[in-house]
């Protein structure tokens, strides 16, 4: 197994490296009389169902009983206040510079304390898919939020009879299990916003003050990530498939925030011209040595923007998290999506969304793709050189998300730039850097920037991002230079041509570069040096902006 479930009385004690202070306050607070373990996805239906504030929809969940609900379950639904996104500000790591251990263990303890007086729902999940890495992780939630504790338990897998036995067989790791303690109702002056504890190195966090399920979500993938790093894995925020062509096939990842059209890419069907089976469309991990990978979630945590009623989706939704709802024609309950309510309405819909689904690809990586919204480039862009290729995960460039609670008045069209596409990274940058390396030099896998922003004041249309995969996948695809830069290559995509004899273009391009050199700075001198990266990373970018100033010279 890949966790330590039970610890001999001999090793209970102080210099064990699987206990810590935050661990113990954690831990401890599962084994309360005010919580009440429940151990199957039916009894947890029944909670949600019943809870106060639960909608029971008129849509029938599509193959309910092979989920383990009842056969007539319904689509439940819960919606929470003013918040509807992760709120990142919120999140403390212990072990990073900085960080008061004393203060938070202390503010923690008193939560737990409060905590005391609600009475408390305990889950058992696997997080993993595969032998290869499986993770068992705890959640506990208050009453009250028995639809996000429903939706914690079929967001990832319950710890039933079948994935117990798969489990019992699986890769052992030194690593304790996953404890989340979570307390939506507790509130603190010094923390408007919430506060969010981790304690990476010993699986333990508290969620307090948040109500978003995605805050819970992340933070079991945010402890299970930094578990496969420090065990020979490269966790990875991305979306991955597998094309099965007549006589090879073709196994490509893609990395980009939500909205950025990593599901988009990562479930399309492209017409069912392929044989094509998905991995995830939102977390696994890859094996350093190997280069097989893993999915570590059964179900999708999915943005409902794109998808009105008669989509063909909608008949996979299990839960929906902040959207509205209205009655048809026929008197039915049925969603309001679409964002019309708020922004970044969400469902948990169920793998079955995927018929080609599976858990586990022993295939190598043939393409990574990293996915952005930067105006300076054209749709698709190939990288030849496996060090610039990590540089420009590295300084992935994107827009904001309606699924990030930001602070009023940031500007949501404004370029960012958000590492490898992974906000979760609680270990340096730089480690995952020389991982990505490593995956572009030592595989022979081949790196692809894909921008599904606009270009030249046009959009690049989804047409327009799959066919260019497509023609890759066909091996197909004629690339051209990146006039002056040199390792880079572009495939024309019409009405998409770059002109590299407008100076403004250069212009454009070269401050795109600047911004990631900034980018690259910042980490060295921001919170001691914590995500310094190494010198060749800026010595590459200034050697772009080098070659862009030639030109304009």
């Amino acid at each position: 197994m890949s966790t330590i479930q039970g610890t001999p009385v001999n090793q209970i004690k102080k210099d064990n490296p699987l206990f810590s202070n935050f661990r113990a306050i954690i831990e401890t607070s599962f084994y309360g009389n005010h919580v009440q373990k429940i151990t199957g996805i039916d009894e947890a239906y029944e909670l949600a169902k019943n809870a106060p504030g639960t909608i029971i929809t008129d849509i029938p969940v599509y193959q309910a009983e092979n989920l383990g609900i009842p056969s007539d379950a319904k689509v439940l639904v819960n919606n929470d206040g003013k918040i509807v996104g992760r709120t990142a500000a919120a999140r403390r790591i212990i072990g990073q510079p900085g960080i008061d251990d004393k203060l938070y263990s202390d503010i923690l303890r008193e939560a737990v304390f409060q905590g005391t007086k609600q009475e408390y729902y305990h889950g058992e999940v696997v997080v993993g898919l595969h032998e290869d890495f499986m993770m068992r992780s705890h959640v506990m939630m208050p009453k009250g939020f028995e639809l996000d504790f429903y939706s914690y338990l079929l967001n990832f897998q319950i710890m039933n009879q079948e994935y117990q036995e798969l489990y019992s067989h699986s890769k052992a790791y030194q690593e304790g299990d996953v404890y989340i303690y979570g307390d939506p109702n507790w509130s603190h002056p010094d923390f408007p916003l919430g506060l969010v504890v981790f304690d990476p190195h010993h699986n333990v966090a508290a969620i307090l003050g948040l109500r978003y399920f995605g805050e819970f979500k992340k933070a079991t993938l945010t402890l299970s990530w930094a578990t496969a790093h420090r065990n020979g894995f490269i966790a990875c925020h991305g979306g991955m498939k597998q094309y099965q062509l007549a006589n090879r096939k073709f196994t490509m990842a893609a990395f980009g925030l939500s909205g950025s059209g990593k599901s988009t890419i990562t479930l399309a069907k492209h017409g069912n011209k392929y044989d094509v089976v998905v991995l995830h469309d939102d977390a696994f991990v890859i094996d350093k040595e190997q280069g097989k990978t893993t999915a570590l979630e059964p179900a999708y945590f999915d943005k409902t923007q794109d998808y009105p009623m008669d989509h063909e989706a909608v008949k996979y939704f299990l839960t929906c998290q902040n959207v509205g709802v209205t009655l048809d024609d026929a008197g039915n309950k049925v969603l309001v999506t679409e964002d019309i309510r708020n922004g970044n309405g969400r469902t948990v819909k169920s793998r079955f969304v995927t018929p080609n689904r599976v858990d586990h690809l022993d295939e190598k990586i043939d393409a990574v793709f990293w996915i952005m919204k930067d105006d300076s480039l054209p749709p698709i862009v190939r990288i030849d050189d496996p060090v610039l290729a990590a540089v420009f995960g590295v300084t992935l460039a994107t827009k904001r998300s309606t699924a990030e609670n930001v602070a009023p008045g940031t500007d949501l069209d404004s370029l960012v730039i958000e590492p490898f596409a992974n906000p979760f990274r609680c270990y340096p940058l730089a480690e995952d850097y020389q991982d990505f390396r490593n995956l572009f030099s030592g595989q022979e896998t081949a790196c692809y920037i894909l921008n599904t922003g606009f270009f030249n004041g046009n959009k690049v249309t989804p047409a327009d991002t799959l066919g260019s995969i497509e023609a890759i996948v066909e091996d197909q695809a004629n690339f051209q230079d990146f006039g002056p830069m040199t390792a880079m290559s572009y495939l024309p995509v019409e009405g998409h041509e770059p002109n590299f004899h407008d100076q403004e273009y250069i212009t454009k391009l070269r401050k795109g570069m600047e911004n990631r050199l900034r980018f690259i700075q910042e980490m060295r001198e921001e919170n001691e040096g914590y995500n310094a990266l190494p010198e060749e990373t800026s010595l590459l970018i200034q050697h772009l902006i080098l070659e862009l100033e030639n030109v304009q010279d």
